[in-house]
C-alpha cells in the first residue's frame, strides 16, 4: 500500500517524461533490495554517526530486529509488498511510538539520518527529492512532545 502518491517523478533518461502510476517508488528504489539498503543505511548511518547517539539510544539493542520491521513498513509506504502489515497489521506509526517522547530535535535527528541514508542508497535523483519531502513530513508527524 502507498502511504503517499507520488504523482510525477522523472526518469534518468529524459528529467522531463513522468512515469506511469504502475511504477512506484519501490520499482525505482531497486524493489526488495533497494528497500533492505535503505532501512539497512539508515540504522548503519545511526550507528555509526556520533551527531545521532541520541537517537540511537533510545532504541533497543542489538538493532537485527528493528532493521527487518523497517524494511517491511517502507516495502509498503513505497508501494511494494505490504510486509509490515501482513505481519503486524496498520502502521499506526505516531500510536506505536506514543511510549516514546519523541521531540522536535529527535525529528530531526531522525531526518538527519534518514537523508544520510537516502544520499547513499537513492541514485534517482527526482525520488530522493521526493523521498525526503515525504520523509520530513512523517518525521514532523510523529512529534508527540
Amino acid at each position: 500500500m502507498i502511504l503517499f502518491g507520488i504523482k510525477k517523478l522523472f526518469s534518468e533518461r529524459d528529467k522531463t517524461q513522468s512515469l506511469s502510476d504502475s511504477v512506484t517508488p519501490y520499482i525505482l528504489i531497486g524493489e526488495e533490495a533497494g528497500t533492505r539498503a535503505l532501512a539497512n543505511a539508515f540504522y548503519d548511518e545511526m550507528e555509526s554517526n556520533i551527531h545521532l547517539k541520541e537517537l540511537l539510544d533510545i532504541h533497543e539493542l542489538p538493532l537485527d530486529g528493528i532493521r527487518q520491521k523497517v524494511f517491511e513498513y517502507l516495502s509498503g509506504w513505497l508501494g511494494g509488498p505490504p510486509l509490515f502489515e501482513e505481519k503486524y497489521g496498520h502502521p499506526r506509526l505516531r500510536q506505536r511510538h506514543l511510549h516514546v517522547a519523541v521531540t522536535r530535535k529527535q525529528a530531526e535527528l531522525w531526518m538527519l539520518c534518514m537523508t544520510n541514508a537516502l544520499n547513499k542508497t537513492v541514485e534517482h535523483e527526482p525520488l530522493k527529492r521526493e523521498l525526503k519531502q515525504k520523509f520530513g513530513q512523517l518525521a514532523a508527524h510523529m512529534i508527540n512532545q
